[in-house]
């Protein structure tokens, strides 16, 4: 016998219908970095989307750490990183060998995802695994290239092979790759055999609301800056790839009467590290302006510094988006930064702050061809900002003109989710 079912319009109309579908959509996140522990652009990126998404569907997070909460539209577990059946591994190896094996624990709970999602090298492997084992969609975000980090292996030895290799497999066998610029979609096309459609630009985005210009000046007073006088600030990793030494050797190229704050810590290995302090100690012989936070400040703090900067410094080699430069523009602050990347999608030079053009040896990979040509012209700009107020001020309005016009998260989690549902 044939049991006939009235037509689905008859139960909705077709918004509602569409809306029914979507609303019941769920989407499961991996990565490695997610409150509290976030040190990088990954981690931001990840923070908030996740968050917006959770307004239009259901969102787990799977990370590494301890995390355990539970909301009615977004939930997040962590999983334990530091596992001691790797406490005689070699000191390089041993973070790739406790990243595959979190990956594969994150497997481990059952998956009733529509769609899986995953953020760098560290968590693609456990996209592999959930897109064999349980026959879901997977979308990588490539917020960087292993091929183009090629610094890499001062911190992972061989163990750089291994994430080159997972990276590629990962992207390779994604149903979408999510590009956070045209110039890294250009990349990964030229790096990796994927079919073009496959790869989308979707920008990384940013709070409105938290980002903006504060008066608070607890955060200044608290570390030595004086707000009565100019400074120049970075934020960011102390890696090759944020080019944090460039800045550093810049300064004796900066006005004297400008202060320097380097928001830098979390670095990548000791090596770099202790060349960091050095150059830093050898700056202040110098000089006293000169102030270095060594730790990861709290969001709040950084909006500060931000906040009343004269000019935001962004010096890195390789930056396939770099998001913090427009936090910085959010809180109207002009920027300088070198010409990489996803920068050039970001800064419009001449408008929101200057670009800075970064000649690359082609034997060594985006390091400079002439390091100390660069950290001039990076002085250079930071000088030419700081001494034309009408300059600065009008490259700080645009600025967050700009972030308001096209690096809103909500409207980039509304791209992010129609991706979602070309794909189930």
């Amino acid at each position: 016998m044939k049991i006939h079912f009235p037509p689905i319009s008859d139960y909705f109309t077709p918004t509602q219908w569409i809306h029914e579908i979507f609303l019941n959509m769920k989407a499961l996140f991996y990565t490695r970095e997610y409150p509290p522990y976030v040190y990088g652009g990954a981690g931001v990126h990840v923070e908030y989307l996740a968050a917006e998404l959770a307004r239009l569907m259901e969102v787990e997070v799977r990370a590494f750490g301890d995390q355990d909460e539970a909301g009615s539209d977004l939930t997040v577990k962590g999983y334990p990183y530091d596992n001691p059946v790797f406490k005689h591994a070699d000191g390089k190896l041993k973070a790739v060998l406790q990243t595959l094996s979190t990956c594969v624990r994150m497997n481990a709970d059952n998956i009733d995802a529509d769609v899986v999602h995953c953020h760098t090298w560290y968590a693609h492997f456990a996209g592999i695994i959930a897109k064999l084992c349980y026959g879901i969609p997977l979308v990588i975000t490539t917020h960087s290239l292993e091929p183009l980090r090629p610094w890499k292996r001062e911190q992972l030895g061989r163990g750089y092979d291994a994430s080159s290799w997972v990276e590629k497999t990962a992207i390779e066998m994604a149903d979408a790759i999510i590009a956070v610029s045209k110039e890294t979609r250009e990349d990964v096309l030229k790096f990796f055999d994927v079919e073009e459609d496959k790869v989308k630009v979707i920008y990384n985005g940013i709070d409105l609301q938290q980002y903006a210009p504060t008066e608070d000046i607890s955060t200044l007073k608290e570390y030595g800056v004086d707000p009565s006088k100019p400074y120049v600030l970075f934020v960011g990793r102390i890696t090759r790839q944020k080019g944090i030494i460039h800045l550093v050797n810049a300064i004796k190229y900066i006005d004297p009467d400008t202060q320097v704050v380097l928001c830098a810590g979390a670095p990548d290995t000791p090596e770099i590290a202790k060349e960091m302090e050095e150059s830093v100690n050898e700056v202040m012989k110098t000089r006293d302006n000169v102030i270095w936070i060594s730790k990861m400040l709290e969001k709040k703090e950084v909006i500060q510094l931000y906040s009343h900067a004269d000019v935001f410094c962004c010096p890195s080699i390789y930056e396939p988006f770099g998001i913090i430069n427009i936090e910085a523009m959010a809180c109207h602050t002009a920027v300088v930064a070198s010409a990489v990347g996803g920068i050039k999608e970001v800064v419009v030079d001449g408008e929101t702050g200057l670009l800075i053009p970064l000649e690359q040896q082609k034997s060594a990979p985006f390091e400079p061809v002439d390091p100390d040509k660069f950290s001039r012209d990076l002085a250079a700009g930071i000088n030419k900002v700081i001494a034309d107020p009408e300059l600065k001020a009008s490259m700080a309005e645009k600025g967050r003109r700009r972030v308001e016009a096209y690096f809103d998260w909500r409207a980039i989690a509304r791209q992010v989710e129609e991706l979602y549902r070309s794909l189930v």
